[in-house]
């Protein structure tokens, strides 16, 4: 018999808080980087304006609304991955495909559960951006939350609902099935044991994954998100990009997105300009972190099962 460790239902959520403390200030430049309307800046550019004009604290702007997001969104996917997986994959490791439809479940359910959360995460990183009379001055994540509820109801805390769990299931795929898929395969070579430099190994792969997936939802979730009601809800219709055709949905992608999309979008396809590079800087830092602050939690303070 062997004895190992699974991770309680919560430990997803505290390793990506932990995480999201380290890379936070990644995270609000990527933010100022997507709601450009035009490429004025590239990242290093926007931080020292950041700086510049605010203070090296503003790189730290909705730090509350980022570790409420990871305590809806991340703690819900990780909760349901990880305990369907320990549950079904008792008897040996799930099939890759299984282990796709399970992280797209989960990423889904908890980009919808976490959107209210990312939502005025996003607003309140973007604040520094805005003249000091359009500021929305959110005190904290709850006082957002209020705010958009009392200010611009129920519904507005949905906006970009369904964007948020397209790019929470691809994220989830990116994430947590190719790092368990990775870590498999590395293992399996029998050259590396089961330890931090395999796991540093497995979510930087991951962490690639994630980002070459979820960047096109992430640039127009985050648009949407940060909008004042500047993005119409078009009816169904088909969206011709050339070769790429894509469909617009009440709630979601909008007639007034197109500009977004084809001045944006098709031109990180074809130059990564704003696009991959710095989500990519922020999201790989973002994925080691995670899966090394998890597999702690799990190694000191898991579940022992005995198989």
């Amino acid at each position: 018999m062997t004895e190992k460790r699974v991770s309680r239902w919560y430990f997803g959520g505290l390793a990506s808080c932990g995480a999201a403390c380290c890379t936070h200030p990644l995270d609000l430049v990527k933010v100022h980087l997507q709601t450009q309307q035009e490429v004025k800046m590239k990242m290093t550019g926007m931080a020292m304006h950041v700086v510049k004009n605010d203070g090296v604290l503003a790189l730290y702007n909705g730090l509350s609304a980022s570790l409420l997001r990871q305590m809806s969104y991340s703690l819900t996917r990780f909760a349901i991955y990880e305990t369907v997986r320990d549950m079904v994959g008792s008897q040996g490791p799930m099939p890759f495909y299984q282990k796709v439809l399970l992280g797209a479940f989960g990423g889904f359910t908890g980009g919808f559960i976490g959107t209210p959360a990312d939502m005025v995460n996003v607003r309140m990183q973007n604040d520094v951006k805005l003249p000091p009379e359009l500021r929305r001055n959110y005190k904290n994540a709850v006082d957002g939350l209020f705010r958009v509820w009392r200010e611009e109801g129920t519904r507005k805390l949905f906006s970009g609902a369904t964007m948020a769990s397209s790019r929470g299931a691809l994220v989830t795929v990116g994430q947590l099935a190719c790092y368990d898929q990775a870590k498999q395969l590395v293992l399996s070579t029998g050259v590396m044991r089961d330890n931090i430099f395999t796991h540093f190994i497995s979510s930087f792969i991951a962490g690639g994954c994630a980002t070459f997936l979820c960047q096109p939802l992430d640039v127009l979730k985050t648009r949407l998100m940060n909008s004042k009601g500047e993005y119409r809800v078009s009816v169904f219709q088909p969206l011709h990009l050339g070769n790429i055709t894509i469909f617009t949905f009440p709630g979601s992608l909008t007639t007034d997105l197109i500009p977004s999309v084809t001045s944006v979008y098709l031109r990180w396809y074809l130059s990564i300009t704003i696009g991959l590079v710095p989500a990519g800087i922020r999201l790989v830092p973002h994925t080691i972190l995670t899966f090394l602050f998890l597999e702690q939690l799990r190694k000191y303070f898991g579940i022992k099962v005995v198989s």
